[in-house]
């Protein structure tokens, strides 16, 4: 039987570039905001960009956030993507402070506006950029398939800073920040690149998850 592939539909984000990458790899994806079709998927997928704040509220608004705290403690293949990786976290300091979904404790932080060696590093960070293993090794990740200084497509003005490095799996160096560019814990996957947007490496971390999870 042919696995159900969500992608959770928040109104926030390019859902359709995430659809083609998974039709092209033979899944069929529906994109839905009904919580039901959450329940009663086989993998899921939490795209996103925009506002942190907007993005929890629309959560809410649909009943998609209680419904993806329960699907992720089910220990259901969960996938997160740039804002989708954000509101894994306890919250953000976007417009104030902000909760999220809490599934990984920490804090979205801000870029602050940086010059390095007379380089202004502009906020938001649009451009490829490399990701370097942290503390876990990719071997048995979703990032089996890269190597350390793999280029990815990155869209964003805020970052996660997790708790602790426990399931910090990459990162990345943006003028003299260096930053949490994906997490693993269990079931839970997320990047803040786009791998929909990075090429056939990208296409390749998609590949990389659902065969995990098989």
């Amino acid at each position: 039987m042919a696995k159900k592939v969500i992608i959770i539909d928040y109104q926030l984000g390019n859902l359709f570039s995430v659809q083609q990458a998974c039709n092209y790899l033979g899944y069929t994806a529906v994109i839905s905001s009904d919580p039901v079709d959450l329940r009663n998927a086989d993998y899921a997928i939490l795209p996103g960009v925009g506002a942190f704040a907007d993005a929890m509220d629309n959560l809410k608004k649909f009943g998609l956030e209680q419904e993806i705290t329960e699907y992720v403690q089910r220990g259901k293949p969960f996938m997160g993507v740039c804002l989708g990786l954000q509101l894994l976290l306890t919250e953000s300091e976007e417009f104030g402070n902000t909760k999220g979904l809490n599934i990984i404790p920490g804090k979205v932080k801000k870029f602050a506006l940086q010059e390095v060696e007379g380089q202004v590093h502009k906020v938001p960070q649009i451009q490829w950029n490399t990701i370097l293993p942290d503390s876990l090794s990719w071997s048995g990740t979703p990032l089996k398939c890269c190597r350390s200084g793999d280029y990815m497509y990155f869209v964003h003005s805020f970052y996660a800073e997790p708790d602790s490095e426990t399931y910090v799996l990459a990162k990345t160096i943006y003028g003299n920040t260096e930053y949490c560019s994906a997490i693993f814990k269990k079931n839970v996957f997320a990047t803040q690149f786009h791998p929909e947007k990075s090429g056939i490496y990208g296409v390749n971390i998609y590949k990389e998850w659902f065969n995990q999870f098989k």
